[in-house]
């Protein structure tokens, strides 16, 4: 295999690892915002500096999240700051679009079918119509946490280099997971008036803690991605 073949197959390779990437990013954000409007107990109880965290209160969109960072940090690494950039608003403008199509689809009347086990449209808009405010909220959370979280990232490798992959991954979603989490739980809960501003208080920051304890629990998968992308795309440090 000549050298110029050898450049065709490395970039083929690149660009289908970027689009899958982004497919499971997008995919993972917009999945994230349709099931966002349930409120669950995850049972992780710890102590921290004598104070008992847990049960943790948080929206069962946190689910589809972890994978996220993972891919953020990914694509940070391997396609660079622009990249991320970019589809962090491709994936605001889908879950736009998503969020045209939910309400569209709450506007369309039910066919009543007696002993059916469909969706009536009480059934159908008391899911998906309390998901509005969760949707609105999270593209502004999304958003503002991506570019922050893109911002740090660049920022920390500016200054450690190829060094540090659990630094620039942990230390940039420490600071976007805590725009994210605030601005989501205010704007799609406490506005709407489905959430007192004092369970607010009360759940936001220990949503804020669990996440930190994902990230931080994914380290090991981070560098496994490294590892995994540079031996599909045979390139080296």
């Amino acid at each position: 295999m000549n050298l110029s073949e050898s450049s065709s197959i490395g970039n083929e390779r690149r660009i289908w690892l970027f689009v899958f990437l982004s497919g499971l990013f997008i995919t993972c954000a917009i999945t994230a915002e349709l099931i966002s409007n349930k409120l669950i107990d995850i049972p992780i109880q710890f102590d921290l500096f004598g104070k008992e965290l847990g049960p943790f209160t948080t929206i069962v969109g946190v689910l589809p999240w972890p994978i996220v960072f993972l891919l953020t940090d990914l694509l940070n690494e391997f396609y660079g700051e622009k990249v991320v950039r970019r589809l962090s608003w491709i994936t605001a403008v889908m879950i736009a679009f998503c969020f045209i199509i939910v309400t569209l689809a709450m506007a369309l009347p039910a066919k009543e079918i007696p002993n059916s086990t469909l969706a009536t449209n009480e059934q159908f808009n008391a899911v998906f119509g309390q998901a509005q405010m969760v949707i609105i909220g999270s593209i502004s959370a999304f958003l503002l946490s991506q570019l922050m979280d893109v911002f740090v990232f660049h920022f920390i490798k500016s200054k450690t280099g190829n060094r540090f992959i659990w630094m620039r991954s942990t230390g940039s979603t420490l600071i976007s997971q805590l725009i994210d989490t605030y601005v989501v739980l205010y704007i799609a809960f406490v506005l709407p008036g489905n959430m007192s501003f004092s369970d607010y208080m009360s759940i936001a920051p220990t949503n804020y803690i669990l996440k930190i304890g994902i990230a931080i629990s994914l380290t090991p998968m981070i560098y496994l991605g490294h590892y995994l992308i540079r031996k599909y795309l045979r390139t080296s440090d």
